[in-house]
């Protein structure tokens, strides 16, 4: 079994979150799709998500590709958050997400109050309601109450924000389109983008796994969320010689077999970045964060509801949070270190901390919180 070092996994996974040097802006959808998509509960935070990454993005360069060049796709995917995916391979995710059908469950079918026939029907109406057309959630209630001739189904899209959308979602039913005003609006994914290619779900499952241990070698079940890790063990053991054990400092770790020469050959970075809340980097360290920080400071980053901080990345490692406040034409970025930082490091995250405020086209206004 290979041996490695937390510091050798930090700079290996610096590099493949484009986290070590930034990338041109025109590698939007490349970066994207490297770093598994981007986490989208807060918009502002995957904007954020590229920017860290990337070198002269433009401020509505992501809205863009949304809304009006089409490359990227808002829907409901990993873990049932909301992520953007580059356009051309949202087949390949649907049909990974496609596998696991959490929805078909006893437990969840009890827990909104729909038989699985009635969520059958559901589903294949809202496929049918938003073909070639933009819906409000309002309007596609009142089409799938139409087209089964249950109004108790056209209610169940009333309550419980996402949760009956999400199987939709995942069976590639629907997706994000342009919002009216305050109203979010949706439509049906292969209409909307076009050049819609089916895939295989198992083979694309074993894609996705492929991506993720590219980018991340972490937990693949807590971040595809599903609740048995035996499940994806089957699935990763399917890789065959693909995917090897390593250890890393007394912990064994998934990796693929390729990845295990640059792994050995990372070295430690001087990159300094301002993560947002959720950022991939982030989100999928969640399990071995404590590995990743310089001390006990993981329930700063993780905290409750799900929710995870902005993080001051130093290297690779978590070494703080901070945080951003608009203030008509100022920006007050506040950072806080949990331990003392080199010079070095304080001098970059400043720099970092201005790119914020000249992307934000704001006057930059600086605080740090010290550690006594």
């Amino acid at each position: 079994m290979e041996r490695f070092t937390w510091a050798q996994v930090m700079a290996w996974r610096l590099h493949r979150h484009q986290l070590d040097q930034p990338a041109p802006a025109k590698a939007m959808l490349e970066v994207t799709a490297r770093i598994a998509g981007l986490h989208a509960q807060v918009m502002s935070s995957a904007e954020l998500t590229l920017w860290a990454r990337l070198d002269g993005l433009e401020r509505d360069a992501v809205r863009r590709a949304l809304w009006d060049e089409r490359t990227l796709v808002k829907t409901w995917a990993m873990r049932g958050t909301l992520h953007l995916l580059p356009a051309a391979e949202l087949p390949l995710w649907q049909a990974a997400r496609s596998t696991a059908r959490l929805w078909e469950k006893g437990v969840w079918l009890r827990a909104f109050g729909v038989t699985r026939t009635e969520l059958t029907q559901l589903l294949d109406a809202v496929g049918e309601a938003l073909e070639d057309r933009v819906l409000t959630r309002e309007e596609l209630a009142a089409e799938v109450a139409k087209l089964t001739g249950s109004a108790k189904l056209g209610d169940k899209l009333r309550e419980s924000w996402g949760a009956l959308l999400k199987p939709a979602a995942a069976l590639g039913r629907l997706c994000f389109a342009p919002s009216d005003g305050q109203q979010v609006r949706f439509t049906r994914p292969d209409t909307w983008l076009g050049g819609w290619r089916d895939h295989d779900p198992d083979e694309a499952l074993l894609e996705v796994i492929r991506r993720f241990l590219a980018a991340s070698g972490e937990d693949v079940t807590r971040w595809w969320g599903v609740p048995s890790a035996a499940q994806v063990q089957k699935h990763i053991e399917r890789l065959g010689e693909e995917v090897t054990v390593v250890d890393v400092d007394g912990t064994s770790a998934y990796l693929l077999a390729a990845d295990g020469p640059g792994l050995a050959g990372a070295t430690p970075s001087r990159s300094v970045r301002l993560l947002p809340a959720f950022d991939q980097y982030v989100v999928t360290a969640t399990k071995q964060a404590d590995h990743l920080t310089p001390g006990p400071f993981k329930q700063k980053i993780y905290r409750p509801q799900g929710w995870l901080s902005p993080v001051l990345l130093v290297g690779g490692r978590m070494d703080g949070i901070w945080r951003q406040e608009a203030k008509g034409r100022r920006l007050l970025v506040t950072i806080e270190p949990f331990t003392k930082l080199p010079a070095w490091a304080r001098r970059a995250a400043e720099g970092e901390a201005e790119r914020l405020a000249a992307w934000s086209d704001a006057e930059l206004e600086l605080d740090w919180v010290e550690k006594r």
